[in-house]
């Protein structure tokens, strides 16, 4: 809330765009690019902003810059306040249709190497005015960037703590451990975490959802996890697997899929944790632009037909 001595405080939209920017680069060099500034004009509105403001923004080093707590501040309002300009625009102009606009996803690693691809392309090839930044995100992390309206939309996996924010449940999954089919493993009905932390395990990336998620599941059991070889997708830990090199936990929906071309088998886990309910989080749908309205739509609906489809239901998602 202003003070009165600073009621009359004229703020341009311009300048808080460019902070947000510099902000999210995290440099002044980096911000200013993006906001098609020379670095002279940035740092010139910069320090305009700070002097309106009466407050320091930015801590400036060799690295880069670093927000203060009054800069943190504003960044929150700064990308409310465009929420709210860009939602503005959509109503008045052919976003309100949900044809043009951007949309920032944070979401976890199946979400983006599995399903979501295939949902973005089909909702993109009708909207050529919508552009999208898809980004690979730990569970902590997409709600903060939820929470602090760095994203426009998250998805997760699994048990969330999110007070505050709106979850809207689009489809369940479950994890499996995928084996080769001579594996000591195979001729089990099902296994625990415990039964398979004797064998080498085929991983994903170091920074991905699923390994940090499957080690806090071992730590929690005061055991180590044997990593043979860490890869980038859930098709390479079935090529590897098919190959004898190690056993890998992966969800249900990519082990099916690609045993439809590899040698492998799939046991289930028998964990709690396995079943995982997969959601969307907004802070707000109704207040989120047209086009990221129609896209949370086309996830429902994908995961609604994907349900029917493994039920026996329709023979494939229907085209958005």
């Amino acid at each position: 809330m202003l003070s009165p001595t600073r009621a009359a405080m004229h703020l341009d939209l311009a300048d808080l765009r460019l902070f947000i920017h510099v902000a999210e680069a995290p440099s002044l060099t980096q911000g200013a690019r993006r906001a098609h500034l020379s670095l002279t004009a940035a740092s010139t509105r910069i320090k305009s902003l700070e002097t309106r403001l009466d407050a320091r923004l930015l801590y400036r080093n060799s690295r880069g810059v670093e927000l203060t707590p009054a800069g943190r501040r504003l960044l929150e309002h700064a990308r409310q306040v465009m929420r709210q300009v860009d939602s503005l625009k959509n109503d008045f102009a052919d976003g309100s249709t949900g044809t043009t606009g951007h949309i920032r996803i944070f979401a976890n690693t199946t979400a983006v190497t599995e399903f979501m691809p295939e949902i973005l392309a089909r909702f993109l090839a009708g909207r050529p005015g919508v552009t999208v930044d898809l980004q690979e995100r730990l569970t902590r992390d997409i709600i903060r960037g939820v929470m602090d309206g760095s994203t426009d939309l998250g998805i997760t996996a699994g048990p969330i703590n999110a007070p505050g924010l709106e979850r809207l449940h689009f489809s369940t999954d479950r994890l499996v451990l995928a084996v080769p089919t001579v594996h000591p493993l195979a001729a089990r009905g099902r296994v625990t975490l415990d039964d398979t932390l004797r064998y080498p395990h085929i991983s994903l990336h170091e920074g991905s959802t699923m390994l940090t998620f499957l080690r806090e599941q071992v730590e929690n059991r005061g055991a180590g996890l044997i990593l043979r070889i860490q890869v980038s997708s859930f098709e390479a830990i079935c090529r590897m697997v098919e190959a004898g090199v190690g056993i890998g936990v992966i969800p249900e929906s990519a082990a099916r899929r690609h045993r439809r071309t590899m040698e492998l088998s799939i046991v289930e886990l028998d964990e709690p944790w396995a079943v995982r309910e997969r959601d969307l989080l907004v802070r707000e749908l109704e207040a989120l632009p047209a086009c990221v309205r129609a896209l949370v739509d086309a996830v429902r609906a994908y995961g609604e037909q994907t349900a029917a489809h493994a039920a026996g239901g329709a023979a494939s998602p229907a085209k958005d």
